[in-house]
């Protein structure tokens, strides 16, 4: 699936990974993919800018941790993360919905 299929979804996808627990951005890339079945491979490119936008609004809190020798930046979701993502879903449902209604084949089409 293409980066760009997911524009305007990706807050919540990232939101929805780190529901369950902290992760190191490359744990929320590898999350995404597992949970997805291998469909969203998405590009670090695409997904540490979310990360630090999400950060900066709040809905993350992040820490440095050194691992490894390696450092890197674990991502916890925030009180407010998790009532930004419950409202993510509300409107994906509402949005996948509508869409299914209109792609589906109107009842007595061949």
């Amino acid at each position: 699936m293409k980066p760009d299929a997911v524009r305007g979804h990706l807050d919540g996808l990232i939101l929805a990974v780190l529901e369950d627990g902290p992760r190191h951005g490359y744990a929320i890339i590898e999350a995404l993919q597992a949970r997805s079945g291998g469909r969203l491979d998405l590009p670090t490119g695409t997904v540490y800018p979310a990360l630090r936008r999400l950060e900066r609004a709040a809905l993350l809190s992040g820490a440095w941790s050194t691992v490894g020798g390696r450092e890197r930046r674990t991502y916890t979701l925030t009180r407010a993360g998790r009532h930004a993502l419950a409202g993510q879903r509300a409107d994906w449902s509402e949005f996948s919905a509508v869409v299914d209604a209109v792609l589906r084949p109107a009842a007595g089409t061949p």
